[in-house]
């Protein structure tokens, strides 16, 4: 399956652009994704196990997608 994955912020500037394109199994997880974007944005910038939301939701790595989903990358935030 085909997935668009939304990065913002240090993510987006690893990959180059604010979303990217996966290809992963039908019966992936989080963390298949999580590796297919690190793979395409050559891993440095973007952590093994970063914060991610599966339809407006945080997802653990475990968690399946499905075609459609919407999953985005949340980077670390600071401030005060």
């Amino acid at each position: 399956m085909t997935l668009d994955v939304l990065l913002f912020a240090s993510y987006a500037d690893s990959a180059g652009a604010p979303s990217v394109r996966v290809t992963v199994p039908d019966d992936a997880r989080v963390a298949d994704v999580v590796q297919a974007v690190r793979a395409l944005a050559s891993g440095s910038g973007i952590p093994e196990r970063p914060l991610v939301a599966v339809n407006h939701r945080y997802a653990a790595p475990d968690h399946l997608v499905c075609a459609g989903d919407e999953v985005a990358f949340i980077p670390p935030v600071a401030g005060g």
